[in-house]
């Protein structure tokens, strides 16, 4: 065994190790995580998450085969295409465009995917090709297709997966389409983040079946992992959140970038001036806290920004609501010691609906993602607590 084999070998069972205890990694994907290792699918030049940086750093196979290797088998988001590949050189683009997703978090999604020797699959958003892998080894050798809208993203895929022999379809094309061509499928699974569920996902999947994806609202990056059953007469799908997660959008859903002076124009006569009790830490929570989730789904159409802190204005921290259909904003800005001040314009009164949303996320209990759902039909969907009987369109 060479040095680099060895490497790779326990790098990879040092991984599995951790998922297993982690209790993500579950017995019946335990084979196909040994058979399937994540860097048979990476290029050669990647830029993983330093969690202790806190940034994406380049590395190359060629240059630092060990490092290389080490942030292959840890459990971190790998970008692999920055700017819809209009990047280039080694230091990272401006925004991340296709990645493979943290190991965890996969194996998190094809547990809740539950998917079945035999099962036919579809996949949205093929990215490196290791998630169409996996699956290809648990439902079988030309079961699996996956969808990539990315023309050199699919090719890299389809060659990555070719080698590997994972008998995996990779169509390139338009991910919100599905891919009639092979419906219908037992199970469905999306790799890009959601904001508005195409039908024809549903459309596509058996009655009973199930479709897994991250979904959230326009009011930040965060998502949920929706697992949607198809109902017996295939006209919706429902189902629980199972957790938080993080994913690149959607590129036909991203949100466009907001414009702050195109929001916060005139005077202190044009804007509404108040006070608020509620504190950061209870606004903001973590970055996966529950609230937030809870505030997006209950405020339509409301983006908001959580600034840096600023020393000039005494340790202060603004956080910024815009109205993504009309140009209402507000700010709350939270100062350590001090009740929070609010400011806010235009045709709605954001922090006045952000507020309620917050105290009404209180008064149910602090529900955590795992307590709300979604259901999903050709005209629109809408969220719920608890159960279907309670819930509002989003």
């Amino acid at each position: 065994m060479t040095a680099r084999t060895h490497r790779e070998r326990s790098g990879h069972a040092e991984l599995a190790r951790a998922l297993t205890a982690g209790g993500v990694l579950t017995p019946d994907w335990a084979s196909a995580f040994a058979a399937v290792p994540r860097a048979a699918f990476l290029p050669e030049v990647m830029w993983p998450f330093d969690m202790a940086a806190g940034t994406s750093v380049a590395v190359s196979r060629e240059g630092d085969p060990v490092g290389w290797q080490a942030y292959a088998d840890a459990d971190v988001p790998v970008v692999t295409q920055w700017d819809d590949g209009a990047h280039s050189g080694r230091e990272p683009g401006r925004v991340s465009t296709s990645s493979a997703s943290m190991p965890s978090v996969v194996f998190r999604m094809l547990a809740d995917l539950d998917v079945r020797p035999g099962d036919r699959v579809l996949e949205i958003g093929t990215g490196t090709g290791w998630n169409a892998a996996l699956l290809a080894h648990r439902a079988g050798t030309g079961n699996v297709v996956s969808v990539e809208v990315d023309g050199a993203v699919a090719a890299r895929a389809r060659s990555a997966l070719e080698r590997f022999g994972a008998g995996v379809r990779v169509v390139h094309g338009d991910g919100c389409e599905g891919h009639r061509e092979g419906a219908p499928y037992d199970r469905v699974i999306v790799t890009a983040g959601v904001r508005r569920v195409p039908f024809a996902w549903v459309r596509q999947t058996r009655p009973g079946g199930l479709v897994v994806l991250p979904w959230g609202t326009d009011y930040g990056n965060g998502d949920g992992v929706a697992r949607l059953t198809v109902a017996r007469d295939g006209r919706s799908a429902a189902g629980f959140f199972t957790g938080p997660v993080e994913f690149m959008k959607l590129r036909a859903q991203r949100l466009a970038p907001v414009v702050h002076g195109e929001y916060v124009t005139g005077g202190p006569e044009d804007r509404d001036a108040s006070t608020t009790e509620l504190t950061e830490d209870a606004l903001l929570g973590e970055r996966f806290a529950p609230q937030r989730f809870a505030v997006g789904l209950r405020v339509p159409r409301c983006h908001h920004v959580v600034a840096e802190r600023r020393d000039d204005m005494g340790t202060a921290r603004p956080v910024w609501f815009y109205g993504l259909d009309d140009r209402s904003w507000a700010c709350v800005l939270f100062r350590d010691g001090d009740e929070a001040r609010v400011w806010q314009a235009g045709p709605r009164r954001l922090w006045d609906e952000v507020e309620a949303a917050y105290r009404w996320w209180e008064g149910e209990g602090r529900p955590g993602h795992e307590r709300f759902g979604l259901t999903v039909t050709a005209e629109g969907q809408a969220a719920w607590l608890d159960a279907p009987d309670r819930s509002w369109p989003v």
